[in-house]
């Protein structure tokens, strides 16, 4: 699925133009940061919040209940795929942005403002998951829309380097959100933190989605109205008549990607605090480390995919994802050093970079115009929902009862369903590339 293979795939494009899709890039990707940093701070402040919004008990039950609400976010994520796909074919692929990140906007603004269980009692934790649930469905649109867009407005012949910018700026979400922890964990103490303190990111969270709001009203459309205005643009009957093989195919290799994901990024932290017996603030700095450098990784990534296809770089995440998941996450537990925990995450996440790298345009191109971005979109979503946001509690849920390990062979089968998935796409998508 390597767009190079094809010598009219990189045509000859006038300075401005370039000029005019790397700052289309740009805007949409920030977006992307925003939107993803707003809910990933929910992650990495859990463990300070957790006990203002559930009743006093232990430590891994309080990180259950919040777990929990992490993962009712996701199951929103299906419905945002369906709305907001369908609102990007039928009605643009700039209109859904701007909705998504509006919405976005308002869910963290309402986490800031919530008073704790102390206040107002069983309100406090189900008001937390009315936000989580409105989080859910913005985040649900915004994969496969700006995923799609990036796809689309990205340089042919390199567009696995461009459209992996989606990843570099989701995971720089979630890195300014440790970082963002990391900072305050410095200029102020745990009892502070825990009180009020941990507010402050999600106004943080609010107010710069507003200037990417702003930014992405800028955006020039990439579909036509003619497109737009076709029957069959976004709906879920024509999905599924005509490209249902496309739609499976794209559900399984992301499940598989998902649960690695979240495995290795937001449930990491709490993996080196509740498992590995580290500080909370040693764990954030490493994975401030860890997540610098997977973001770093995925242009080297996404070019690698212009080089070798898709196809190939999904071959290898799936096979070296069987192979060294289950070592990886062992040695973590015993881990005693910092450095060395390092070493073994960001040696997973290179593994995770070779899909994360290509995961918007391996979609994109299994999927025509007028339903790309709900394919993708939907896809993603369900399988999101199912496998990562389930990814924190299915692990805490394990240890709890003292089956841990049972998780690293859960994570290990799913990568070898995205190998035999993988296994099955073509070796040049049948879409995009000749769009634009």
């Amino acid at each position: 699925m390597a767009d190079t293979a094809n010598p009219s795939a990189a045509p000859h494009y006038t300075e401005h133009e370039k000029r005019h899709r790397i700052f289309s890039i740009m805007a949409a990707s920030s977006g992307n940061l925003v939107e993803w940093f707003d809910f990933y701070i929910y992650a990495f402040c859990a463990v300070y919040f957790a006990p203002s919004f559930f009743p006093k008990s232990d430590p891994t039950a309080q990180l259950l209940n919040t777990a929990g609400i992490f993962a009712a976010g996701f199951l929103m994520r299906p419905i945002g795929g369906w709305l907001f796909g369908r609102i990007a074919d039928r009605n643009g692929r700039k209109n859904s942005m701007v909705i998504s990140v509006s919405m976005m906007c308002g869910g963290s603004l309402l986490i800031a403002c919530l008073p704790t269980y102390a206040s107002i009692g069983a309100w406090a934790p189900a008001l937390l998951l009315v936000a989580r649930l409105f989080q859910g469905l913005s985040v649900g649109g915004e994969y496969g829309t700006t995923a799609t867009y990036m796809s689309e407005v990205a340089l042919r012949g390199q567009r696995g380097f461009y459209s992996s910018f989606q990843y570099v700026t989701l995971i720089g979400g979630q890195l300014l959100a440790v970082l963002v922890v990391v900072v305050l964990q410095q200029v102020m103490d745990d009892a502070e933190l825990r009180a009020w303190g941990w507010r402050i990111p999600f106004v943080i969270g609010a107010i710069t989605a507003v200037v990417a709001l702003l930014l992405r009203r800028t955006l020039h459309e990439t579909t036509t109205a003619e497109g737009r205005a076709n029957k069959n643009a976004g709906t879920i009957a024509y999905l599924f008549s005509h490209h249902k093989a496309a739609f499976f195919t794209v559900l399984g290799y992301t499940a598989g990607g998902s649960l690695i994901f979240y495995t290795f990024t937001t449930y990491m932290q709490k993996y080196l605090v509740n498992s590995a017996g580290m500080s909370i603030k040693t764990a954030s700095n490493v994975m401030t480390v860890c997540l610098f450098l997977y973001m770093c990784m995925q242009p080297l990534f996404g070019a690698l995919s212009d080089r070798i296809g898709r196809r190939t770089n999904m071959l290898l995440f799936g096979a070296l994802g069987a192979v060294a998941t289950v070592p990886i996450l062992s040695a973590l537990q015993g881990v005693t050093s910092p450095f060395m925990a390092g070493v073994l995450i960001v040696l997973a996440l290179a593994i995770v970079s070779f899909y994360t790298s290509i995961s918007g345009i391996v979609k994109a191109e299994m999927f025509p115009p007028e339903v790309r971005a709900l394919g993708v979109g939907l896809a993603y979503a369900v399988a999101n929902a199912i496998f990562g946001g389930s990814a924190e509690y299915v692990a805490l849920g394990l240890k709890s009862i003292g089956h841990e390990s049972a998780f690293y062979w859960y994570v290990t089968v799913m990568m070898v369903i995205a190998f035999a998935v993988a296994w099955r796409l073509p070796r040049e998508g049948k879409y995009l590339h000749h769009d634009h």
